[in-house]
């Protein structure tokens, strides 16, 4: 079985006027949601193979962060500018040229990519994937490339808002 954790990049700060959206680092919260998060997907048991994520600064920090929670070697993400802001089509594209032998893949980007993607491959209704949220997803497939419409059973759909206590 494959398993895809779509991850969306944790909040990000608006406060220095001017900075370009690429630039954009992580806010606060979002450095405190991050490694949460990444401790709540190793909860799930997840063991990604390859994380592939959007160069953009919000979701590099992300990975990293994700990454080191998973015991996952920083040096090994793969940044792929084409999953900046990119939607359904190309979210796929990538996802079909990770190896077959990655039974588990993680990728960080961004909305409304993410949702739309997690969306059409569970077909259920997420509404948003907030900011940090994950959506756990699997697969009875062989090959990254047999991703369909409705293909996939959600596992799990995880965001920091879910657990106020923490805070």
């Amino acid at each position: 079985m494959k398993r895809l954790y779509l991850i969306r990049h944790a909040k990000s700060s608006w406060a220095e006027a001017g900075l370009g959206d690429f630039d954009r680092p992580l806010s606060h919260r979002g450095k405190a949601d991050a490694p949460f998060m990444g401790q709540r997907l190793a909860g799930h048991g997840a063991r990604p193979g390859l994380i592939v994520a959007s160069p953009a600064k919000r979701a590099r920090k992300t990975a990293r962060i994700i990454a080191e929670a998973l015991g996952f070697a920083e040096k090994s993400i793969h940044f792929d500018p084409v999953l900046y802001m990119a939607e359904v089509p190309i979210l796929l594209e990538t996802i079909a040229g990770v190896p077959d032998s990655t039974e588990e893949l993680a990728l960080v980007g961004h909305n409304y990519g993410i949702t739309d993607l997690a969306e059409w491959l569970t077909g259920r209704s997420l509404g948003n994937i907030p900011t940090c949220g994950i959506v756990g997803i699997g697969f009875d497939c062989r090959s990254w490339s047999d991703l369909k419409e409705g293909s996939g059973r959600l596992l799990f759909f995880d965001y920091p808002k879910q657990h106020p206590g923490r805070r």
